[in-house]
């Protein structure tokens, strides 16, 4: 008879102590991480020049940075130029109205109310730009069959658009006006239609004036008044010399005309005799 032994159940590995890992002294705390994980790019810091700002679009009284402010931009005649540039090449500041698309109804009627108005707009110092994403080929159509007196600027990537504060999301410009002076203080930043754009210039130039310009003119019409008074006493002074001649004139004239008369007077004696 064969006898069935049972087996000895097999004997269990003897748990030892857990092996801990030892930290590097000269390894900084949290260095493996995955926000500072090489190769992995830090979140950009935020700034006021561009459309990733994450402190909103300029309001009326900011100071903007003009250095990069918005990027590169090109004007319909294909010059590549920047906000600085235009602000820098102006006298007194720069008028940007924005617009969807050239030479549609609404464009066409803000873009003539700027034309309409130039000359009372830009007498202040201010420079009129207009400005869309459109290419140069339909800006520069828009302008010759409109008859506009001022550049028109294409922002093809919307970076200057998106800058001031017009670019609608997610696709798109908003209709509206942005104005910066010199020091690059912001005048005026607002959405509106073609009638309100302009309203908004007209009253920033009637409201703030032309301190230099208007100087400018007292100063021409002092020194214009100041030659018309020269020339007055100029003519005063030559009077009384023309008016002392004419007896002179007068004087020499009887004298002549009292020796004719004694040579006829005495011609007449010797023919009598």
């Amino acid at each position: 008879m064969v006898e069935l032994r049972k087996r000895k159940a097999p004997a269990e590995p003897a748990v030892g102590p857990t092996a801990t890992k030892k930290s590097n002294p000269l390894k900084p705390a949290g260095a493996d991480s995955k926000a500072t994980a090489i190769g992995e790019k830090a979140p950009p810091t935020a700034t006021n020049n561009g459309a990733s700002s994450t402190k909103g679009k300029p309001t009326v009284g900011d100071a903007i940075t003009l250095d990069g402010f918005g990027g590169e931009v090109e004007t319909n005649e294909g010059e590549k130029t920047t906000l600085k540039k235009l602000v820098d090449d102006s006298k007194g500041g720069v008028v940007l109205f924005t617009y969807p698309k050239a030479s549609t109804p609404g464009c066409t009627t803000q873009a003539g109310l700027f034309r309409d108005a130039y000359t009372p707009l830009s007498a202040t110092g201010l420079d009129i730009y207009g400005l869309s994403t459109d290419s140069p080929k339909f800006n520069t159509i828009f302008k010759a069959k409109q008859n506009l007196p001022y550049p028109l600027l294409c922002d093809p990537n919307a970076t200057l658009i998106s800058a001031i504060g017009m670019k609608k999301a997610p696709k798109g410009t908003t209709r509206g006006v942005f104005v910066v002076d010199k020091a690059g203080k912001v005048l005026a930043a607002e959405a509106g239609g073609p009638a309100v754009t302009v309203d908004v210039v007209q009253k920033l130039v009637g409201s703030t004036g032309a301190t230099e310009d208007i100087g400018d003119i007292v100063e021409g019409e002092k020194a214009e008044k100041e030659i018309e008074e020269g020339k007055s006493d100029g003519q005063a002074a030559d009077q009384p010399a023309a008016i002392d001649a004419e007896p002179k004139e007068d004087e020499a004239k009887a004298n002549v005309a009292a020796d004719v008369a004694d040579t006829a007077a005495k011609l007449d004696e010797g023919v009598s005799t």
